[in-house]
């Protein structure tokens, strides 16, 4: 009978975690409990040694700040006086921004389409109208700006709004052509109503259509100009409540703007025309041209052109007027970009734009629209990008954007996040990118300056990285949640360009993007950069300030898989890890092929997918290739896609693999060390039965009939849309997987097919659809194999096609990644998953380490490869490199997504890395000098103890070995019904953690090396297979993801930046007066007009309007009134905005009051002077006289 320590049960159970259906597990990796345990003394000595100082306090999710360009923008206001510029979008999305540093996301809650956007000019509020026709009042004097009032129309559809200047009545236009007005301040609809039949003739007999413009006389502010869309104007009187004026034009009015006096007004229309109209002749206009149509010889009306979507008329004091509109060319130019027209007397300027336009503001010195509007600048909304155009230059040159606004210049790929990395990296790539700087911008300040903003309390350097479909990659200074570019990359240069009829090698392989990043790697110590792109090729860089002309060395290397089934054995049967003596084999047996066989006919053997460039390169300053390996055809069939990628400047080697197997490369003597399938590695210790495959009977493969996935086979209208390399990647249904996928406990299913698909099994996922021809085929290579892709945008996740055959679509759907070792599914094939290099123990109970390279599986097995290095730096170039792999190692469930190591005291151990020093120094010390390694090995003794502790997340849990007894100590069951799409072990407050978020859309946080949840919050309802791909976590708490095509989303997970994220966040709104109106002069304020005397209160209040019908909007209180304001408002700002709210409400009660007063008063009098008369009248008569 087996004895049981209770005293060490009891510690076991004290210490274990918390978390639902955990169990313990103590023998060696084969464990499938899911708590915490500590078999032996060994686990014991752990606990007494590492103290963890992390707890849950430490802890909190929060998102930080958003940066990019605003993902399918509808709208466009700006404040002149703040000057302070806010965007919105079709998913009901406000971006406020301001200067460098000032940028402010806001979100509707119901998700609404922006329609309209307007300032309240210098009085830190902003009105959006939405496409569920509600109005939103939004606070912006404090730094999270939140909604103090909303309105929803129940009968009518918000078309138009206009906000006078230093007005608190709002105009409304619906699409029944009624206008409404609304309080700002109580956010009341008045009483006063414009009707449609009112405003028109009686005797017309059609309906004047959807309001379409509104806008107040510059000369009488009493008097409303209403634009109708079937070609009505109307100058609506708002004191006599008639219609001053109508003017009528045959074509569709599209924006209408006024000069400056109040005398004339320009209107757009649809047949690309543009009139001008007076106000003493309204029968007729005074001015119509067609800018771009081609005048007639017969002196008929010239041709029609595409509309005039909208038209700016703005005057100046020393010039002729500014008319800028957008549209309007000649429709038998079909080819022409969309243009934004500059008319400044005789001059026409057309500026040709990348993206259509969606708006565009001219920003002038004056906020009054009755003075000289001296316009300076434009700013232009298009579809993926925004401008700013200086006006104040004859040639129109355009600002720099200070903004991070071409995120998605070329689609994102791949992300990559460094916290705290070495100081000097950001300034030296930005003294190297800043010399790539486009020239040509105005060399005036950006117009867009208010705001105020303080780099707070983090000062630690941060840098994102961004991979991208043509082959670029970014690196931007992320600090102090700010984002700016440093530094870009063009690894297509390597490449030679393809040509039209070079046989469409490429073509056959990847539809678009040939050379699009899928995976890269960094070590910002040694400034060495690894990049996987989708043609599966590998580039090494190495950083130098020095430019260098050389040739660039190319590798071919054959990864080939030759097993058809895997027979699942039971745990019982697997066997037990092999004797270490018995695997070492020769350095030659391992070698990969890197010989050139030509191809047989139609079928393609050992060629590469691009080709590199065998001429001598100029390489400028940054990082230069030092070495591109690519994989080659093998027998007709392209190689597969690479999923797993690492790099060590300490050893010299690179190592990436995919479904097939694993290759290992020496980047210094350029060499291939490995190229060997993944059952190879295991020798004779593989735990699977596989039955070798049938010899072929037909190598023919027509690669043309080979079904190449890319985002085209699932957006079909891309097709219909310009094929450029954005649109080819970006133009993609931006909506919310359904919920089916969340319910879904199969990760390894197809999301085609309506299941969630596990990252780590796609690349194996069938994907061609085969004919009755090929079965054979489909029982040769299992249920299905990767096809080779094109270039996916991080804005979707990888995607299974559906096969054709019933049989092998039910072996997709049945197929699930399994709760326990016994039970893994039948792959075709086992992935490389996982890749780590670190100084380690390469045998169970080695008592020397050395450098290792752990390999992680689809299948969630662990293996380990033993490199022998020659010892001097003149021997590393010179003498070979023994490779040994040792055999399986350790097992998990589901597949293997990161390693990391601990040291005994429970210390992050960092990869070992070579110091950086620059390889074409012209320094001839610097040249000579040895290679600085820092190693970061564990201490290693004779005494049988273990000295290091392995941390191994996969899709399923998580594990903590200690080596090299390789005894399990901790296990955790993360996730029994999802999966683990991302985890990292990250240091926090000098401590490391298992950072995990899994595509239910959970971020867990688990200590180490106990493995006790710190954390886990449902972050995402829903998971989005665009987030999935992109997220990234790092450390001192950060993380980032993709959330659009077009934008970063930056989140933290520590409770001490969600404190200190208020001052590190920029002011919206800043103390400015108000600029003083000019002075119109006498005779100017004699006959122009009554506008100054105008008193809206008098007219829209309710005590000469009225109540507005209750059934026709509701008002709803928002989260940032009064009482909202309470909660998000704190500080000095936050008591003034109190303040402010207590004041006008005294004021409106204290005005209702005086009106009650006043009306009492007049009663009284009026009953005295009755009773007077009556007394008068009856004073001398007698009582018998009545």
């Amino acid at each position: 009978m087996k004895k049981f320590n209770f005293r060490k049960v009891l510690d076991g159970l004290t210490a274990s975690s918390p978390g639902s259906g955990s169990s313990s597990s103590g023998n060696s990796g084969s464990g499938t409990g899911g708590g915490s345990n500590q078999p032996g003394g060994t686990a014991g000595v752990l606990r007494e040694e590492i103290q963890e100082t992390l707890t849950s306090d430490y802890f909190q999710i929060c998102k930080t700040v958003r940066h990019g360009f605003p993902y399918q923008p509808t709208a466009l206001a700006f404040d002149p006086v703040q000057k302070i510029l806010a965007i919105g979008t079709r998913t009901g999305a406000i971006r406020i921004l301001g200067r460098p540093g000032v940028d402010c996301y806001c979100q509707h809650e119901s998700g609404a389409a922006v329609l309209q956007l307007q300032f309240l000019i210098n009085e830190g509020a902003l009105v959006s109208a939405s496409s569920d026709e509600t109005l939103h009042l939004w606070n912006l004097r404090q730094k999270r700006p939140a909604i103090l009032h909303s309105l929803k129309f129940n009968r009518e559809r918000i078309t138009y709004c206009h906000l006078p200047f230093q007005s608190k009545w709002l105009y409304v236009g619906t699409e029944r052509g009624n206008t409404h007005i609304v309080n700002i301040e109580s956010f009341i609809l008045s009483g006063y109503v414009i009707m449609w039949n009112k405003a028109i003739e009686l005797s017309t007999k059609t309906h004047p259509g959807p309001v379409v413009h509104l806008s107040d006389s510059p000369r009488d502010e009493g008097k409303l100009l209403i634009g109708y869309e079937n070609g009505t104007v109307v100058l609506w009187d708002l004191k006599s409540k008639r219609a001053e004026l109508r003017v009528y034009y045959d074509e569709a009015i599209h924006s209408i703007d006024w000069h400056h006096e109040g005398k004339q007004f320009m209107c757009s229309h649809s047949d690309g025309s543009l009139t001008l109209w007076n106000l003493k002749s309204p029968s007729r206009p005074f001015q119509t041209t067609i800018p771009h149509g081609k005048s007639q010889r017969d002196g008929r009306k010239p041709e029609s052109c595409k509309p005039i979507l909208k038209v700016e008329y703005k005057t100046c004091r020393n010039s002729e007027p500014f008319i800028i509109f957008s549209g309007g060319l000649a429709y038998d130019k079909a080819c022409r970009r969309p243009s934004l027209t500059i008319m400044h007397g005789k001059s026409i300027t057309v500026l040709e734009m990348d993206h259509p336009i969606v708006e565009f503001l001219t920003l002038c010195e004056t906020p009054y629209p009755n003075e000289f509007q001296e316009p300076y600048a434009v700013v232009v909304l298009l579809e993926k990008d925004l401008i700013v155009v200086d006006l104040t230059q004859s040639n129109f040159p355009i600002f720099e954007n200070p903004y991070p606004m071409d995120i998605h210049e070329s689609p994102v790929t791949c992300t990559a996040y460094f916290a705290d990395c070495p100081p000097d990296l950001i300034l030296v790539l930005y003294s190297i990118g800043v010399k790539h700087k486009k020239q040509g911008y105005s060399n005036k300040e950006w117009p867009v300056s208010g705001g105020t903003w303080n780099i707070g309390a983090q000062t630690y350097p941060e840098i994102i990285i961004t991979g991208h479909a043509d082959g670029s990659i970014k690196f931007w200074d992320a600090s102090a949640i700010t984002l700016q570019m440093l530094y870009k990359l063009k690894t297509s240069k390597v490449f030679e360009k393809q040509k039209i009829g070079d046989g469409k090698q490429t073509s056959e392989i990847v539809e678009e993007d040939p050379y699009a990043v899928q995976m890269i790697y960094w070590c910002p110590e040694s400034r060495i950069f690894c990049v996987a792109g989708v043609s599966a090729y590998v580039i090494v860089y190495k950083f130098s300030r020095h430019e260098i002309t050389t040739e660039i060395v190319s590798l071919e290397v054959r990864l080939q898989y030759d097993v058809e089934d895997i027979i699942t054995p039971e745990p019982e049967t697997i066997p037990p890890f092999p004797d270490p003596s018995s695997q070492l084999p020769s350095s030659k047996s391992l070698s990969g092929s890197t010989s050139t066989v030509a191809s047989e006919g139609a079928t393609k053997d050992s060629i590469p997918c691009l080709s590199v460039k065998t001429r001598p390169v100029r390489m400028p300053p940054g990082y230069q290739a030092e070495l591109v390996v690519q994989l080659v055809w093998v027998d007709g069939e392209p190689p597969q896609q690479i999923t797993s990628l690492t790099v060590s400047s300490a050893y010299g080697i690179v190592a990436f693999g995919n479904c097939n197997g694993l290759a290992v490369v020496d980047f210094m003597q350029k060499t291939v060390l490995l190229s060997m399938g993944t059952i190879d590695l295991y020798r004779s210790s593989d735990p699977y039965q596989r039955q070798p495959r049938s010899p072929r009977k037909n190598k023919q493969f027509i690669a043309d009939n080979f079904c190449m996935r890319g985002l085209s086979n699932f957006y079909p209208d891309l097709t219909k849309r310009i094929r450029t390399s954005y649109q080819s990647m970006t133009e993609l249904t931006d909506g919310p997987v359904p919920l089916e996928l969340e319910r879904c406990k199969s990760p390894t299913s197809d999301h085609v097919n309506g299941h969630c698909t596990s990252p780590t099994s796609q690349s194996c996922s069938s994907g061609k659809r085969l004919s009755s021809a090929d079965v054979s085929k489909v029982n040769r290579w299992g249920p299905g194999r990767p096809p080779f892709r094109k270039a996916q945008s991080a804005a979707c996740m990888e995607v299974s096609l559906p096969v054709t055959t019933e049989e092998s679509r039910e072996n997709s759907y049945n197929r699930s990644r399994s709760s326990s070792i016994s039970s893994i599914d039948k792959e075709s094939k086992e992935a490389i998953t996982a890749l780590y290099f670190m100084e380690s123990f390469a045998r169970k109970n080695d008592m020397t380490i050395s450098p290792c390279l752990w390999v992680g599986t689809s299948l969630g097995m662990v293996l380990m490869i033993s490199f022998n290095l020659p010892s001097t730096d003149e021997q590393r170039y010179t003498e070979p490199v023994l490779v040994s792999p040792s055999g399986t190692l350790l097992a998990l469930k589901g597949a293997v997504l990161t390693f990391s190591c601990m040291d005994r005291l429970g210390g992050l151990m960092h990869p070992p890395y070579e110091v950086w020093r620059d390889p074409n120094s012209m320094d001839d010390n610097e040249k000579g000098r040895k290679r600085k390694l820092v190693m970061n090995s564990p201490s290693t003794s004779q005494e049988m103890a273990d000295h290091q502790y392995a941390v191994i997340c996969s899709e399923k849990q998580a594990k903590v070995f200690s080596l090299p007894s390789q005894t399990c100590l901790y296990v955790h069951n993360i996730t029994e019904t999802s999966f683990i799409l991302q985890a990292a072990v990250v240091v926090m407050c000098n401590s490391a953690c298992l950072a995990c978020f899994c595509a239910n859309g959970h971020i867990m946080i688990m200590s180490l090396p106990s493995l006790r949840p710190m954390l886990d919050v449902n972050y995402l309802p829903l998971t989005d297979m665009r987030i999935a791909r992109t997220f990234c976590f790092t450390n001192e708490g950060q993380a980032l993801y993709l959330v659009s095509p077009t934008e970063i989303q930056r989140l933290t997970y520590s409770q001490e930046m969600c404190d200190n994220l208020q001052d590190m966040l920029g002011e919206l709104f800043t103390p400015v007066e108000t600029p003083e109106a000019q002075n119109r002069g006498f005779l100017k304020g004699l006959f122009g007009g009554s506008g100054q005397t105008f008193d809206r209160e008098e007219l829209f209040g309710e005590a000469s309007a009225g109540k507005a019908s209750k059934s026709l909007a509701q008002h709803i209180p928002g989260s940032g009134g009064i009482e909202g304001v309470k909660g998000a408002a704190g500080g000095v700002m936050g008591e003034l905005t109190r303040a402010r709210i207590a004041l006008d409400e005294r004021g409106q009660r204290l005005g209702e009051l005086e009106e009650k007063t006043a009306g009492m008063m007049t009663s009284a009098e009026a009953f005295s002077k009755h009773a007077h008369e009556l007394m008068l009248k009856y004073k001398d008569k007698k009582w018998y006289q009545f």
